[in-house]
């Protein structure tokens, strides 16, 4: 997706778009109201994601302009303004939705990737089942097996392998493990990352010719199908 970040405070907006780009998307930041309008008046992104308050045009008026000219970009409004009245006030005004600082990185994501498949009219149900090559995993049976062979996981690894297998073929970073698994968000600077995917991986990828779980050095890890030979 292609994300305009529309945040005054120069440190948030960096840090927001560094965890965009790390996810794979695309994202541009605009550090006024007026700034803001003019790029997303342009056109070209998925999402908005708009802070209430900002200088030389606030988020709300800016984005009442945006409805106003019938531009529909789904909109986020981000505010340290949480209360009730604030949100009404802030989706009457044309934003689709709406979450209160400090926030969750994993959550921001969780909720542009919805307003983007809302935007784009295709919405999904939530899967049940995860299934790369011959790992399969069941959330309703809570069963993994790997070639129709059962795996005993811990409920800590089964949560990492899930989040791997919804990411298959991506690399997933040390934030996003530790968002997203451990509901960390800091960086506790242990290696607890290290020795769940280790353990994980053992269970995972022992007996097997072709290791699933891969170290991609210097940014996280990637759970893929083995190629095929030939």
């Amino acid at each position: 997706m292609k994300i305009l970040i529309i945040e005054d405070d120069q440190e948030a907006a960096a840090y927001l778009a560094k965890g965009l780009r790390e996810t794979g998307h695309v994202a541009d930041i605009a550090h006024d109201g007026l700034d803001g309008y003019a790029l997303a008046e342009a056109g070209g992104h998925d999402v908005l994601i708009v802070d209430r308050m900002l200088p030389k045009l606030d988020g709300l008026s800016l984005i009442r302009s945006l409805r106003e000219q019938e531009i529909t970009t789904p909109v986020l409004i981000l505010s340290a303004l949480g209360q009730v009245d604030d949100r009404v006030k802030g989706l009457r005004a044309g934003g689709d939705d709406y979450l209160p600082k400090p926030y969750a990185f994993s959550e921001l994501l969780a909720r542009i990737e919805v307003l983007a498949r809302r935007g784009s009219g295709k919405a999904e149900a939530e899967p049940t089942r995860f299934a790369v090559g011959d790992l399969v995993l069941d959330r309703l049976s809570r069963s993994v097996t790997r070639a129709g062979q059962a795996i005993e996981l811990q409920p800590r690894e089964f949560r990492l392998l899930e989040y791997l297998m919804r990411h298959a073929g991506q690399v997933v970073t040390r934030t996003m493990l530790l968002e997203n698994v451990w509901d960390y968000h800091f960086d506790p600077q242990t290696n607890v990352i290290d020795v769940h995917v280790s353990r994980l991986r053992g269970k995972i990828d022992r007996g097997f010719d072709h290791a699933m779980i891969q170290t991609i050095r210097g940014a996280g890890y990637m759970l893929r199908e083995p190629a095929r030979d030939g």
